[in-house]
């Protein structure tokens, strides 16, 4: 059964959280204080965290950015925040998702079993197998290994980060909508926002692109959405 880390100050929140995971099957922990959900994070094996913004000790924000740096475990952020900045903070620190409160549980679990399902099929190669690569001037996908290099150079992505510029790389030239990429690469139809895309493309162009402005990659398409230039 997968094992999900709840990191939430609020506990009547928490245990009605845990109480609908725990009927999907799920093992849950709970952790209410920052400092020691990010301790238990970092030195435990979890299939998915659940992270809430504010905390005590240490914020959403710094014990996303510490789990992403040491781990590709899905990370759920939740927050009564609803400004657009916020979310794309915690996207871009590597949340493959942010859902704002109130929220239904049974949105939550739903959430949780498509990004383990997504995630349990990535992690799950064949090491029989060799090295499945694209490799398009100069930048070289690793598919297997999941990693990714520019003119030799590593660029470390995060696993959302990853999965979307391999899946437009194996589809150069066709222009896909924003909203067939969330469904694409999420798992997602009709839960979600969107904007995850967006923040998605730039931290990838941040981190594989010799010029963001005039990128030679990932190229949007105004009202469109974005293809893969090749």
């Amino acid at each position: 059964m997968s094992k999900i880390l709840i990191i939430e100050d609020e506990n009547a929140i928490a245990e009605l959280e845990k109480d609908y995971l725990e009927l999907s099957d799920f093992i849950v922990e709970i952790e209410n204080d920052g400092e020691r959900g990010l301790k238990k994070a970092l030195e435990n094996d979890y299939d998915l965290f659940i992270l809430d913004l504010m905390l005590p000790g240490v914020d959403g924000f710094e014990i996303c950015r510490q789990i992403r740096e040491n781990k590709n475990t899905p990370v759920i952020m939740v927050s009564a925040k609803k400004d657009d900045i916020d979310k794309i903070r915690g996207l871009g620190l590597g949340a493959d998702d942010y859902i704002t409160k109130p929220f239904s549980p049974s949105e939550l679990v739903a959430r949780v079993k498509a990004h383990l399902a997504r995630y349990e099929r990535l992690i799950a190669s064949s090491p029989g197998h060799s090295n499945e690569l694209i490799e398009i001037r100069g930048l070289k996908i690793d598919k297997t290994a999941r990693r990714v290099y520019v003119d030799g150079e590593e660029k470390v992505l995060t696993t959302k980060e990853f999965d979307l510029l391999s899946f437009l790389a194996e589809n150069p030239n066709h222009v896909f909508t924003k909203e067939e990429l969330f469904r694409e690469i999420w798992d997602m139809n009709s839960i979600g926002d969107i904007a995850t895309v967006t923040v998605h493309i730039k931290k990838i162009r941040e981190k594989i692109e010799f010029d963001t402005s005039n990128p030679q990659y990932i190229e949007t398409i105004w009202g469109v959405g974005y293809r893969f230039k090749i």
